[in-house]
C-alpha cells in the first residue's frame, strides 16, 4: 500500500477538489494549539490516509502522522482538531521524515499508538491504547494516561491481508468529524453536436425531343428549247447530215445530309456554404440555498 504526498500524487489537486485545502491549517488538541498540518498522505487511489502534523513548540520540531479518521476538520474555523491527542501519544509515535520508508511495520507502529484496545491473547485483558475512546476503553483525556501497548498486533490481520478498510475508526472520513455541506445548483449548458440533416444528390438525365432542321438544296435540270427560224438557204456542202450525233450535258444536284453533334450547353458547379443561426432554449433551473435555524444565541459566522 504505497503512500504519496498529495502534491506528488496530483500536482493540481487544489483545482480537482471541491473542499478547501487543509495544508497549513492550525492543529488543536482540545483547546490547545499543538502545531499545524504540514502535508497529507494519500493512497494509490487518492484517498486521504494520514495528516502530517508538525507539532511545533508542543514537542519541539517533531512531525508525526495522524490517521485521517482521528481528525475533525473545521473548515469554517480553518482548524483541524484531534481532541483526544496527548503528549504521551506524540512522544510514542515514530517521527516522520521525508526519507522515512513508510512500510507496513512503520504504519503498525503508528496504528498501535492510536488503537483504543489491542488484546494480546484471547484470555488476556484488553490493553488500553491511546487515541479516541472505543466502546471498551476510557477516554484519553482524563488525568490518568492510558497504558501504551505498542507491541500488541491487530488481531486477525497481517501484512498480507491488512487493508485500511479494516479499521474505519482510523481511516474513514466520517460526516460527524468532517462536516461539509455542499449546496448544489443546476446550470443550463449549451453545446452542439454535428449530425447529418439530409443530402443533396445532383445527377444528369437524358431527355429526348424531336428537332427539325432544313437546308436548301439545288438541282440542275436540262431545258431543251426548240426555236423555229426562217428558212434560210445554206451554202452547198455546209449541211452535213450525220446520223447519231448527240450533245451531252452533265446534270448535278445537291443532296442534303443530316447528322448530330454534341455541344457543351451549360456548366454546373456544386459547392456548400454555411448559414449561421442562434438557437435558444429556456429551462427552469433549481438551486439550493442555505437555511440556518438557531436556538439560543450561537455565533454564526460566514466566511
Amino acid at each position: 500500500m504505497a503512500l504519496y504526498k498529495i502534491k506528488d500524487f496530483d500536482p493540481d489537486y487544489k483545482n480537482h477538489s471541491h473542499d478547501p485545502d487543509i495544508k497549513g491549517l492550525s492543529m488543536y488538541a482540545g483547546t490547545e494549539k499543538i502545531g499545524s498540518i504540514d502535508d497529507i498522505l494519500v493512497d494509490e487511489e487518492g484517498k486521504f490516509r494520514y495528516l502530517i502534523v508538525g507539532t511545533g513548540g508542543w514537542i519541539m520540531g517533531k512531525k508525526v502522522l495522524l490517521p485521517i479518521g482521528r481528525a475533525r476538520i473545521d473548515y469554517s474555523g480553518k482548524r483541524v482538531y484531534a481532541d483526544n491527542l496527548t503528549k504521551v501519544q506524540v512522544e510514542a509515535l515514530p517521527e516522520f521524515t521525508d526519507d522515512l520508508l513508510l512500510d507496513y511495520d512503520k504504519e503498525e507502529q503508528v496504528r498501535g499508538v492510536y488503537r483504543s484496545a489491542t488484546p494480546k491473547m484471547s484470555n488476556a485483558p484488553a490493553a488500553m491504547g491511546v487515541g479516541y475512546a472505543g466502546a471498551t476503553s476510557a477516554p484519553a483525556t482524563n488525568n490518568t494516561e492510558p497504558m501504551l501497548d505498542l507491541e500488541a498486533g491487530y488481531a486477525g490481520y497481517d501484512r498480507e491481508t491488512y487493508g485500511y478498510e479494516k479499521e474505519p475508526d482510523l481511516y474513514d472520513l466520517s460526516e460527524q468529524n468532517h462536516p461539509n455541506l455542499k449546496l448544489y445548483e443546476e446550470r443550463l449548458i449549451a453545446s452542439k453536436n454535428r449530425q447529418k440533416a439530409g443530402e443533396a444528390v445532383i445527377g444528369k438525365r437524358v431527355e429526348t425531343e424531336t428537332a427539325n432542321a432544313s437546308v436548301a438544296v439545288e438541282k440542275e435540270r436540262v431545258i431543251v428549247e426548240r426555236i423555229p427560224v426562217n428558212s434560210t438557204v445554206v451554202s452547198p456542202g455546209e449541211a452535213n447530215f450525220q446520223e447519231g450525233e448527240v450533245a451531252r450535258i452533265d446534270v448535278y444536284e445537291e443532296v442534303p445530309e443530316f447528322h448530330k453533334e454534341a455541344f457543351v450547353r451549360e456548366e454546373v458547379r456544386v459547392s456548400k456554404v454555411v448559414d449561421k443561426e442562434t438557437a435558444t432554449a429556456q429551462e427552469q433551473l433549481r438551486r439550493e440555498e442555505l437555511d440556518i435555524d438557531t436556538e439560543g444565541h450561537p455565533v454564526v459566522k460566514n466566511i
